[in-house]
Parts: C-alpha cells; structure tokens; sequence
C-alpha cells in the first residue's frame, strides 16, 4: 500500500483540470477555456489498485503583474514543496519553453511529464515532441503520452507514479472523491458557469463566496455572493431582467446537483467590491478560505 500527494504544474491552459477530471472519472475541477481559470487547490482522491494518490490542481504558472496573477503563481510554486512528487502536464503542441520554465525552478521531489492531447495529433508529431523532451532525459522520471478524452495511458501513468510514492498508509478515506471541501467545489462549479455564460474579460472581474449551505437528505441549499468591480459588470452578470444571473445559476445548479446527487436550491446574489483584485488581504483570504 502506497500513499502520496502530487501536485500537478503547467501552464495555463495545459489542461490540467481535465487531467484530473480524467483521472478521477469525475468532474470536480473547474476547467475552462479561458486562462488562469483555477484559482484554488482541488485535491482530487484516485484510487489505484490498492494505493491512494492526492492529486492537486494548481494554478497555471505565467507571468503577470497582477496582484491576483502573481499569488496565483505563489501558490502553484509552493505546491511543489509541499508534495511527494510533481506530475508536470504540457500539450503536444506546444514548446519546451515552459518546461525549461518550470525547470528553472528549480523542484525538489522527483516529477514526470504527461504529454497531453495526444489524440488530437498523429503519431509523426507525437514523436517528434518526444525526441524534443529527450534531451532533458536526466531531470524527469518519466514522459507519458497521454489523452484526457480517451483516457489513453491512464494506468500506466498512475502505475508510473505510485513508484515513486512512499510506503504509507491511506490519508483519506478511500470513499472519498476529493479531500477539498465541497464548499470549495460548488464555489468552483458557479464560476465555471460565470465564465461560460460571460464572454472577454468580465469572468476575470468576479469571483464567487459561498454565504450559507444546508444539507439535507433529498437537497442541498446554497447560498452564494458574485463579486465584481464595478456597476457595469454587476448589471452584466445580471442581464436584463436577471436572466444571465438565471442562466449562470441553472448551469451551476445542474454541475451541483450531479456530483451532490440531490436536488439543489442556489440563490445567487451580485455584490461590487472595487478594486478587489488588488485588496491583498482580501485575496489571501479568497485563496486560502477552505472553510
């Protein structure tokens, strides 16, 4: 029996969250076209045979001077000291760049590469993006093609890193999914549904705090504040006669309700905050309140 946490790194957009989604076999992490969309750590709970394997979804890692953009790189960096191994996740199409980025880092527990979205390329690309990784064959453990649609590859890349995983017993119960609150998922799940319902850079201006939950046998009620900046986007995220904040709430609702597997009651309400993003204490608090 193996146990051990491993933090998944890679830029925006790499595809990491559906990586985890993959491996899972369920959607808890929110995943979006749009970049820099993972604000929060989700641990993701995969049973491999007998061992247990905490995944972390980070933060893509990017430069920006942002406030918000620079702790979201904070916290994504310091994720590779606080796990056991670093599963580092690039699509085929793009270039070493990153790598050498992530590299340059400087990362002190062993990591492999899983080379994503394999299944959207021929095997003469794949190739030549393997031959490209080789020269930096004395850094990393291992480099896995893998297909978060097709699921290709999935054991033999989970069979990969349990070898690098300590002899341990089961950090969480087996049963569970994810060792993240579901607060923090259902927070996730709203803003996934703020950014496919909102175009440009309006998702960027909001956020998502959940205010109340109650659990009860047959539903769950959740009340929830979005965020923004200013008037305008308040009265965006609204629409006319409150039907984009009726749209984002029934696509969130349905996510909510599939993975809670009960009816779900969600009221949500739009608040201004300016200048929100730049409110260090407040963002910490954001970005850490897993409560």
């Amino acid at each position: 029996m193996k146990s051990g946490f491993v933090s998944i790194i890679g830029r925006t957009n790499a595809g990491k969250s559906t990586l985890i989604n993959s491996l899972l076999e369920e959607k808890i992490a929110l995943v979006s076209h749009k970049q820099n969309a993972t604000r929060r750590k989700i641990k993701a709970i995969v049973m491999h045979e007998k061992n247990q394997i905490i995944f972390i979804d980070t933060p893509g890692l990017h430069e920006s001077g942002a406030t918000l953009n620079q702790l979201l790189v904070q916290s994504a960096i310091k994720s590779m000291g606080d796990c056991d191994m670093i599963l580092f996740v690039a699509s085929v199409f793009d270039s070493t760049k990153d790598y050498e980025n992530f590299l340059s880092l400087n990362p002190q527990v062993p990591h492999i590469i899983a080379l994503n979205k394999v299944d959207l390329t021929d095997n003469a690309t794949l190739l030549k993006k393997l031959s490209e990784y080789a020269k930096f064959s004395e850094y990393f453990k291992a480099i896995i093609p893998y297909s978060s649609k097709k699921k290709s590859y999935k054991k033999g890349l989970l069979d990969e890193i349990v070898k690098y995983l300590d002899e341990h017993e089961y950090f969480y119960d087996p049963e569970f999914l994810s060792a993240s609150s579901e607060k923090e998922i259902y927070r996730d799940f709203i803003l996934e549904s703020i950014y496919e319902n909102l175009s440009d850079e309006l998702p960027y201006n909001s956020e998502v705090l959940i205010n109340r939950t109650k659990d009860t046998p047959n539903l769950l009620i959740l009340e929830a504040n979005i965020i923004t900046d200013t008037n305008s986007h308040k009265g965006m995220l609204i629409g006319k006669e409150g039907v984009t904040l009726k749209r984002i709430g029934k696509d969130a609702r349905f996510k909510i309700s599939k993975l809670a597997q009960k009816k779900v009651l969600l009221k949500l309400f739009v608040t201004v905050k300016k200048n929100w993003q730049k409110d260090e204490e407040f963002l910490k608090k954001l970005l850490n309140d897993e409560n």
